[in-house]
């Protein structure tokens, strides 16, 4: 593992500096991205610092909007990965078109893909390593940094009742908290949905199929998410949906892209499942991951795989 020092050492060297983050991207993904971006440009002016992906945000563009990037861009920046596991799912695909990558992480670091890195699977969510990095460096960390990397934490620790959060989270997050934050509209942008939203999250538990294993899994077809007038980004929404029922275990939203084919989120209560999502052209932690499949064949396949491992884990857990 790189220290910070030498991380920041790389960006005072780089004028042009682009950052990435990962496909359909989740708060932790927008907020460690925008968060390092807005402290870099405060500290250094003159410097061109942009966020790239690929107009994904969906819901989430209340954390940050992207920017317009080109190939041209690339020559001599340095570019920065945040909450990216594998390159699989790097948003916007000119990141390697860069002099120099570096990645910061929370992930098991299952792909080192680039030249310097910084990855603490213990961390529970990037923009805490983010938040460290800043508060480390003596960045400057006003409201304005401190708004996406709050947001980024509370996605990804479940506000905050995953079992990775830790003391040092609320260490962290009480300092963004001190700048001034409004901590109660960042709670609401993260927990309320819309009306649209409420319908598909029960259409979920109308179309959950539930093994006797504990595990379960439903489909959202374009045709459903059409009815209801969502788009293929707003559908995230449902994913925790299922964990509020006692008798599942672990669970897979199959989402239906345009193009037919199917986003995968995994969720579970214990059973590891980011191995499985690995197998599928994805990753992620070990109680919450996503992947992909191309047809449902493949679906049938991934679900078959998290029954298995759920009927292993009751077996050696009860």
């Amino acid at each position: 593992m790189n220290t910070f020092p030498k991380i920041y050492e790389k960006i005072k060297q780089y004028s042009t500096i682009i950052l990435h983050r990962h496909t359909s991207p989740d708060p932790d993904a927008l907020g460690s991205q925008a968060g390092l971006a807005r402290s870099l440009k405060l500290k250094f002016p003159d410097k061109r610092i942009l966020c790239a992906g690929e107009n994904d945000e969906g819901d989430l563009i209340w954390i940050n909007e992207m920017d317009k990037v080109t190939a041209g861009d690339y020559q001599g920046a340095l570019v920065i990965t945040t909450d990216t596991a594998n390159t699989a799912r790097i948003a916007n695909k000119l990141y390697d078109q860069g002099d120099f990558l570096i990645k910061i992480d929370h992930h098991p670091d299952v792909e080192p893909y680039a030249d310097l890195s910084f990855v603490d699977d213990k961390a529970p969510a990037a923009s805490e390593i983010v938040a460290d990095f800043i508060i480390a460096q003596n960045l400057p960390l006003t409201k304005e940094v401190a708004y996406p990397l709050y947001a980024g934490i509370v996605g990804d620790t479940g506000r905050f009742m995953y079992p990775e959060t830790s003391t040092h989270t609320f260490l962290v997050v009480a300092k963004l908290a001190a700048t001034g934050i409004n901590i109660n509209e960042i709670a609401r942008n993260i927990s309320d949905v819309t009306f649209a939203q409420a319908k598909l999250q029960a259409e979920v538990l109308e179309y959950m199929k539930v093994d006797a294993s504990g595990a379960a899994y439903a489909i959202l077809t374009q045709d459903t998410l059409t009815k209801l007038g969502i788009d293929f980004n707003e559908a995230s929404c449902t994913v925790s949906t299922p964990g509020r029922i006692k008798d599942i275990i672990a669970w897979n939203v199959f989402v239906e892209k345009p193009d037919k084919t199917f986003r995968v989120h995994y969720r579970s209560k214990g059973p590891v499942i980011n191995e499985l999502a690995a197998k599928h052209d994805g990753g992620g932690h070990a109680l919450a991951s996503g992947a992909n499949a191309k047809n449902m064949a493949e679906v049938k396949q991934i679900f078959a795989e998290l029954v298995q491992v759920t009927k292993e884990y009751r077996k050696t857990h009860e």
